[in-house]
């Protein structure tokens, strides 16, 4: 997707740091199943548990606290072939991130066996399910489906104004409830689209330095919209 600024309008990109704590993931109805699995480890259902959602939906947050939690180690699906089972199971705890985009399965089966024989938990991540995934090991596959699904819904009216806050908060940034609001009536219903747009709103604001307003908040999400068509 093109950058919907355009150029000699960009500001410098200023770092900024996501909260990514326990205390800074935001409940609410669409994620609270798979908020209390994680938090309830390790008194889980299976050694293996299934979290599927949208881009942006909170995957990657419950994994760092996860992490927090078990001391997990972390490995993109796609790179499963490149390590060694025994070792991230002696860990105790497996997080594999983005099972979407692929993977070796042999290399998937091997952790998984491995992990049941160490008594190690494994969290797969995906915006997808298994069944989609076009598995040719059935061995894997039937592990799979003995896994414990959990999913992370798209958010409401209340969890996504939450999030807009949150999300402004970690840039350091305040802003008018009243923007919040016109922001949640409007936009769509997207975690991912929420961050694209407090970034391009951030990012807005610098350039015009300007405080966020509703005006500037209308724009962004025309912006957004065009750039999306």
């Amino acid at each position: 997707m093109a950058d919907p600024i355009g150029a000699g309008q960009i500001p410098l990109d200023l770092p900024y740091e996501e909260a990514l704590g326990r205390d800074d993931f935001l409940i609410g109805a669409s994620n609270r199943a798979a908020f209390e699995l994680i938090d309830r480890w390790p008194d889980w259902p299976s050694d293996v548990v299934l979290l599927a959602g949208p881009i942006g939906a909170g995957k990657t947050h419950l994994v760092e606290i996860w992490r927090e939690l078990s001391g997990a180690r972390k490995v993109a699906a796609a790179d499963l072939h490149l390590t060694e089972p025994s070792a991230l199971a002696a860990q105790g705890a497996v997080a594999v991130e983005d099972a979407h985009a692929g993977f070796d399965e042999k290399a998937m089966f091997h952790l998984l066996n491995t992990c049941r024989q160490s008594g190690a938990h494994v969290l797969i991540t995906s915006r997808t399910w298994p069944q989609s995934w076009k598995l040719t090991v059935p061995d894997l596959a039937s592990r799979l489906r003995a896994a414990t699904p959990v999913e992370i819904e798209e958010p409401d009216d209340d969890l996504l104004r939450r999030l807009l806050v949150k999300l402004f908060a970690d840039r350091q940034i305040m802003v008018d409830p009243a923007v919040i609001e016109f922001l949640v009536v409007r936009m769509e219903r997207s975690l991912a689209v929420a961050g694209r747009l407090v970034n391009l709103l951030d990012r807005m604001s610098l350039a015009d330095r300007k405080k966020i307003t509703r005006p500037l908040a209308g724009k962004c999400l025309e912006m957004l919209s065009s750039s999306s068509e």
